[in-house]
């Protein structure tokens, strides 16, 4: 299993050493490194999973640190660790996961670094995943490209069939298929068909398995079926 990577920055030496352990104390998954400046942890200019931030210290303070550490990297989970509540929305202003009050209530820690550990695992599993993300006029959503059946050209936008609903976003066709990879397949210039929800075909029509059909460009079928017959053989999963 590969270890949290947790990074811890303070200039108190007593706060590192009381959220170490505590750390040790709820998950010994980790690998904890510490440092007492905000530039001592952006000299190391790499990914943690984790970053435990003061706010006031001496030097560049924990909010300047925040945005430089999010330069380089837009993952790390980020808890700031303070004994005031007047940076609370600076600290949300850096994408921060969470907000915590010094002096320190262990129960209240643990908590979050629970919660904190669990974001970091379901990311994970998210990157497993291939997934599209896309942006609506009032929402943003993260589809998994399993749940697409197929999508089509509607002027401007793309209406993405899922096994769920149909959104319809702006959006252009090429870009939606270098995005999704070798697993769907453009086969009409107006539509993008997951070959996973393929159920049969004929020289111009593909029918998906939620009962709609999608034109197939006759110039177009000696090749689908190339690629399909290569996806089957492959299993049923996307080749590089």
């Amino acid at each position: 299993m590969k270890l949290t990577e947790v990074a811890i920055c303070d200039d108190e030496k007593n706060i590192i050493e009381c959220i170490a352990g505590l750390i040790k104390k709820q998950n010994t998954d980790c690998h904890i490194d510490s440092f007492q400046a905000g530039n001592e942890l952006l000299a190391e200019k790499r990914h943690f999973d984790i970053i435990f931030l003061d706010i006031q210290m001496e030097g560049i303070n924990g909010i300047e640190t925040a945005k430089a550490v999010r330069e380089y990297d837009r993952k790390a989970v980020i808890i700031f660790v303070t004994a005031v509540k007047e940076y609370v929305f600076d600290a949300f202003d850096v994408g921060a996961f969470h907000y915590l009050l010094k002096p320190i209530e262990e129960q209240k820690f643990l908590e979050v670094f629970e919660n904190a550990v669990r974001e970091i695992r379901e990311r994970s599993i998210q990157r497993e995943t291939p997934a599209l993300f896309i942006k609506t006029k009032n929402k943003s959503y993260t589809l998994n490209q399993s749940e697409i059946i197929f999508i089509e050209s509607r002027n401007r936008k793309a209406a993405i069939h899922t096994t769920k609903n149909t959104l319809e976003v702006y959006a252009v066709m090429n870009e939606l298929q270098k995005e999704l990879g070798n697993s769907f397949y453009r086969c009409h210039r107006g539509y993008l068909v997951n070959m996973a929800h393929i159920t049969e075909y004929s020289n111009d029509m593909i029918e998906m398995d939620n009962g709609e059909r999608v034109y197939l460009a006759k110039e177009k079928y000696q090749k689908f079926v190339r690629e399909y017959m290569r996806y089957l053989r492959n299993g049923g999963t996307a080749y590089e």
